[in-house]
């Protein structure tokens, strides 16, 4: 089911080096969440665990070495060479059962737990998937959708990256909608967050950071200060590549307090991830413009939960306003004819350095249904942050 250290996103990777530059006393928990509240069947965390456990034995081979060093030269040999050790150690998962619901939570030092999340989602996806065996499109009709949906971004000039390792029908499937665009004449495809599947096809991989980097820094400093530290950290890894900011974690308008000019300026865009893209993109465009900065000249990579018809809609109303471009994953890898999971996993507590007191992370994003953490802690960061 993972059959390769590298079937993993990028930004899992790029966080990685960060965490062993920067922070490699670092200790951190991670914790599922059901957000959908799919009952998992008898059993299941059996399975996972069995599943988990295979992992043990992957390693980073010298031929995707070899491919890294050139694919992603921002990569340094002391970070290749950590990841060539690197091991997954099964004893940091801890799965259990309780009725019809799963627990997943990770625990250990940052720089060897980052690797878990998104294999470990693409493991209980596919696995809950192979269980209850549903009726599902035929493999024409699924290359037809996929091809479509290629077709009428293109048509669009439209750009897109495909994000959809994280809640994938399956492994075959995830290769098959790359396939299926590949077999176009003309597609508008720019590559993939799977570093495998990058590998494999020849694709651009593609990624920056996830909310646990800067829900890590609130915990290392503040929730005021997160966003600023989170990204003069980024800059002193990345300082002329990967310049792709978040701005959600603790909503936006926190986000813009901290997103100076020199920062604005740095970064070569920003990722949007909740709330309305409409409002988003007025903001971060009336931003540049009061920090002297040409919004033509910056992007916007779109992720929220997109589908072709959302992209489209959002791509019209950017034309010639930004460099627009969509991250689009489960709506590509995960559009047989069932509902997916609605699953996450988050970071849910870290400690910084040794001898620093552990501390609950938590999310707000710009949608009330994505807060992620502890109530108690939720509503702490919100009043810290006056919101």
């Amino acid at each position: 089911m993972i059959e390769t250290i590298l079937d993993n996103d990028l930004y899992k990777f790029t966080m990685q080096q960060a965490v062993y530059q920067l922070y490699p006393k670092a200790r951190v928990r991670y914790k599922l969440t059901n957000r959908g509240r799919t009952p998992f069947p008898p059993g299941f965390d059996g399975l996972i665990k069995d599943r988990v456990a295979q992992m043990a034995g992957l390693r980073l081979t010298l031929d995707e070495r070899v491919w890294l060093e050139k694919a992603c030269p921002y990569f340094t040999k002391a970070y290749l060479d950590y990841l060539a050790s690197y091991r997954y150690d099964p004893d940091q998962v801890e799965i259990c059962q309780h009725g019809h619901t799963l627990s997943v939570k990770i625990s250990g030092p940052w720089c060897r737990t980052i690797l878990w999340e998104v294999p470990l989602m693409a493991i209980i996806s596919e696995t809950f998937f192979k269980v209850a065996n549903p009726e599902i499109l035929s493999r024409q009709a699924i290359r037809d959708r996929n091809q479509t949906k290629a077709k009428m971004m293109s048509n669009a000039g439209l750009t897109f990256v495909e994000f959809g390792t994280r809640r994938r029908f399956s492994v075959a499937n995830h290769a098959h909608f790359l396939e299926d665009v590949l077999a176009l004449d003309h597609h508008r495809m720019a590559g993939t967050s799977n570093v495998h599947f990058a590998r494999n096809y020849g694709l651009a991989p593609m990624g920056t950071l996830a909310h646990e980097w800067i829900m890590f820094h609130a915990a290392l400093t503040d929730y005021a200060a997160a966003n600023a530290a989170a990204m003069d950290a980024w800059l002193k890894v990345y300082p002329d590549v990967l310049g792709i900011a978040l701005t959600d974690t603790f909503t936006t308008k926190v986000f813009l307090n901290a997103f100076n000019r020199d920062r604005a300026g740095r970064f070569s865009g920003v990722r949007h991830d909740s709330g309305d893209p409409e409002i988003f993109t007025r903001d971060i465009l009336s931003h540049y413009r009061e920090k002297g900065i040409d919004p033509a000249s910056k992007a916007i990579v779109f992720s929220d939960g997109l589908d072709v018809e959302r992209a489209m809609k959002i791509h019209r109303f950017c034309r010639g306003k930004v460099k627009d471009s969509y991250g689009i994953g489960t709506n590509l890898t995960n559009d047989v004819g069932v509902d997916p999971l609605n699953i996450v996993i988050k970071l849910s507590w870290a400690e910084p350095e040794p001898g620093m007191e552990g501390r609950p992370t938590v999310k707000l994003s710009d949608d009330p249904g994505k807060h992620t953490g502890d109530p108690g802690e939720l509503l702490h960061c919100r009043k810290a942050l006056g919101l």
